[in-house]
């Protein structure tokens, strides 16, 4: 009898540990996984600019073409995502290492108040913007220019504005840094 029990325990064991996707399950947790792949658009095929207004979480203005001349990276995110927190220390580490270079970065949050955004920025040591989106206008005027199909979904414009890249899900750091130095690298717009 108690090598049945033994036998039973063990076999319970086994099953209840073969399924492998049962820590990485992203199903009712509230968000879109992206697979991080990346897209890219040659210089010649991008479209027109990005137009993209807002105010960040303490109120203040936000505008893309204020940064024109500029290579800007957007992310999608909000505070309870998972890949949005495992990636958000590697995206302040990207505008602290390219602020010098001509690189800003700006946050959208289609879903937290400002309460839970400012938290999540604190703990992440965020040091740029992120525009509050409530109605969703900042993701319609990308997703326009190009599909967001998760969250979180990065986008990187070129010095006009135009899309040249965007990776869905989590962004791989060096994967990310490759393609912002790749538009870095591409001729200055000429006026």
């Amino acid at each position: 009898m108690l090598v049945a029990l033994a036998l039973v325990a063990l076999l319970v064991g086994c099953t209840s540990g073969t399924d492998t996707n049962a820590d990485t399950d992203v199903a009712g947790q509230g968000y879109e996984s992206g697979d991080g792949s990346t897209k890219s658009w040659p210089a010649l095929d991008r479209d027109d600019p990005v137009e993209m207004a807002g105010s960040d979480f303490t109120g203040a203005p936000v505008d893309v073409a204020d940064w024109r001349g500029d290579v800007v990276v957007l992310n999608t995110w909000y505070a309870a995502c998972p890949p949005c927190r495992e990636e958000a220390p590697d995206l302040a580490a990207l505008a602290t290492d390219y602020a010098d270079r001509g690189v800003h970065l700006l946050g959208i949050n289609s879903t937290d108040d400002a309460g839970a955004a400012q938290a999540f920025e604190r703990t992440f040591a965020v040091p740029y913007p992120s525009i509050a989106d409530p109605d969703g206008q900042a993701i319609a005027a990308l997703q326009a220019k190009v599909p967001v199909q998760a969250v979180p979904t990065t986008v990187v414009l070129d010095r006009q504005g135009r899309v040249a890249a965007r990776i869905l899900g989590r962004a791989d750091p060096s994967i990310l840094r490759g393609l912002v130095d790749d538009v870095l690298a591409e001729p200055a717009p000429t006026p």
